[in-house]
């Protein structure tokens, strides 16, 4: 048997211990060979918001390539822990350093080229599928149809080689300075169990507690100033969270008897006491990366909604007209000709609706205010389902936008309007109300008090339609094709709006949604090498502990809890860091995300219960063969 074939069957023999790396790294090369494909297909080589999602996608494939640098390396680091045993029995039968060196070299060869292989091979079978996902959520106009790669190919191929090939010259280096007996006791030495300090313990509740309520009481720009030192403070909190904090409850736990004595709690404790100090950094990286998944993905998507949300609140209707006192009649007949004609080519019917909106310079206020006309704010309430007023002589309403309502400081209120006569209206009335596509407050006064107003200082001719019935599609082409022709600054198409913002923000969101899938993935691919790094020494434990009457149910019980703690304790600080994130997000542009921050979080929160389920069932069936 040659050196290359004693590598090869170490591999292949050892298919639990890289089963999990060679995964992962497959899938590491699937993502960044599925970027590659949306980079160089032909459909995205051109057009401004095309050229904009081919340079999103390059410079992702960037990150992901980082990323995955760091995540091979610390992969492979976790097998090399887990192998010092195997290092000096190959050295006792006299294998050299250099020969170990020269193995694990091959090996991670090896893997890398099969992973590299099978990366790439599962890109090509999944790619028609996701090329019809992503039309559909780039909104890019154009099909992606299949094609073959060529470039993808070569350019994956030739980045995850030269990866691999640096990654093993890496770990193997790291070789170079173990000794013999510190290989054969590597994986039987003690750390000793971790004690916590009393100051750093206080000392990381005081920063988290610091960050969570900064971040939550700032409110709009503020937000943004204390956004860096926030985060700083989170980050050393959590660490101390997991390296102070839980050492410090887990031997208060055990230092209680009612609990450290009752059924398997004494196992469940003493295991985790003992391993606390190498779980503590897994667990901090894994919530540091779970958090940075769930703000960027919950952050693209609140702000995807917060953008198109308020399009529509603050645009009712589908289609709108002004026209200002510069615009002349005969352009503004042929603009409503043309807007008529083009609904009625895409059979859509509407309800039509005009008027002149006046303002006027309330108590010689600098900027003018609109003062609406009760029967006109009512004819376009009634088009909307909006809630009609009734004033009475005398009376005046002050009408907030719905977008702004939370803003409001009701000055408005204490303003009087002088009528020609004399006569003073002090509004008495607030509303809330979208009716006229205002971005400030205006008045509205019963028919008779208007026609005793002053001469306006200007005036616009306020033109809608609302569409019957849903015609999406038809609605978004006809705006598409009113908004070049008519222009953006007369028109708006509230429809095609949305649809133009969706298309502009989802290629972000797309290449944002892979990134924080990669990211998730790979903090599950951690704790899951932590998990199966310890393999072999809880075999002997629980074979040991086996064989003094611990009884199936009570194993099973044990490995449950161990296993839940690995995977939900760095989860739910994740979840929490992410809720918080986000609700500070959501102060900062005045904006409910309430709900797109539940989907998120619950979506990623449910993945990891799955997760959790299938390395509970290999983990717990290992164990169970070994006794």
């Amino acid at each position: 048997m040659t050196f290359r074939q004693f590598a090869f069957n170490n591999v292949t023999r050892n298919k639990r211990l890289y089963a999990a790396y060679f995964l992962s790294s497959m899938f590491m090369v699937m993502v960044f060979f599925t970027f590659a494909i949306f980079a160089f297909h032909p459909a995205l080589n051109g057009g401004a918001v095309n050229g904009k999602a081919t340079f999103g996608l390059n410079i992702a494939s960037g990150i992901i390539y980082v990323f995955s640098f760091f995540f091979v390396l610390y992969s492979m680091s976790s097998f090399l822990q887990s192998r010092k045993k195997e290092f000096g029995l190959l050295m006792m039968l006299g294998m050299s350093t250099r020969q170990i060196r020269s193995m694990v070299f091959c090996e991670n060869m090896l893997i890398g080229f099969f992973a590299t292989l099978g990366g790439i091979g599962l890109g090509l079978v999944f790619a028609k599928g996701i090329l019809l996902t992503a039309e559909n959520v780039l909104i890019i106009g154009t099909e992606l149809d299949f094609y073959m790669p060529l470039k993808a190919i070569i350019l994956t191929f030739a980045s995850f080689t030269i990866l691999f090939l640096f990654i093993s010259f890496v770990v193997s280096f790291v070789l170079r300075s173990g000794k013999l007996i510190n290989l054969i006791k590597g994986d039987k030495k003690s750390k000793g169990e971790p004690k916590a300090s009393v100051f750093l313990t206080i000392t990381a509740i005081a920063l988290l507690g610091i960050g969570y309520f900064t971040a939550l009481i700032a409110k709009g720009s503020l937000v943004f100033m204390v956004m860096l030192p926030v985060i700083i403070v989170v980050i050393i909190g959590t660490y101390l969270l997991f390296t102070q904090l839980s050492v410090y409850v887990i031997r208060s736990l055990k230092n209680r008897e009612s609990i450290f004595w009752r059924r398997t709690n004494m196992l469940l404790f003493a295991d985790l006491s003992f391993r606390m100090k190498d779980n503590a950094r897994t667990f901090f990286m894994v919530a540091i990366i779970s958090t940075v998944a769930f703000s960027a993905i919950g952050s693209l998507y609140g702000f995807q909604s917060l953008t198109t949300g308020s399009t529509k609140s603050q645009n009712p209707y589908t289609l709108t007209y002004t026209a200002d006192k510069d615009k002349s009649k005969d352009k503004e007949e042929k603009d409503i000709a043309l807007i008529d004609e083009q609904l009625g080519s895409k059979q859509i019917e509407t309800v039509k609706a005009q008027a002149i909106l006046s303002y006027f310079r309330v108590n010689d206020q600098k900027t003018p205010t609109l003062i609406a006309k009760q029967s006109d704010y009512n004819r376009f309430a009634s088009i909307i389902g909006a809630g009609k007023i009734n004033l009475q002589d005398g009376q005046s309403a002050v009408v907030h936008t719905e977008r702004f309502v939370n803003n409001r400081d009701d000055k408005q209120l204490k303003q009087p309007i002088k009528l020609q006569s004399g006569i003073t209206i002090q509004p008495n009335i607030i509303i809330s109300s979208r009716v006229f596509t205002e971005f400030s407050d205006y008045y509205v006064v019963n028919d008779g008090a208007y026609e005793q107003l002053p001469n306006s200082t200007e005036q616009r001719r306020f033109h809608v339609w609302q569409a019957k019935g849903s015609q999406q599609q038809a609605i978004i082409q006809a705006g598409e094709i009113l908004t070049k022709q008519v222009g953006r600054h007369e028109l708006f198409a509230v429809d095609f709006e949305v649809y133009d913002l969706n298309r502009t923000y989802g290629p972000v969101l797309f290449i944002g949604l892979f990134i924080g899938i990669v990211f998730f993935v790979s903090a599950g691919s951690f704790l899951y090498f932590r998990l199966y790094t310890d393999l072999d020494d809880d075999k002997q434990k629980f074979k040991a502990i086996a064989k003094m009457g611990l009884t199936e149910n009570e194993l099973k019980k044990v490995l449950n809890r161990q296993t839940a703690i690995l995977f939900f304790a760095p989860i739910v600080v994740a979840l929490v860091h992410g809720a918080v994130a986000l609700t500070a997000l959501s102060h900062m542009f005045n904006y409910n995300l309430f709900t797109e921050s539940a989907i998120v979080l619950c979506v990623f929160a449910a993945i990891q219960v799955v997760y959790f389920f299938i390395v509970r069932f290999f983990y717990t069936r290992q164990i169970k063969a070994a006794i």
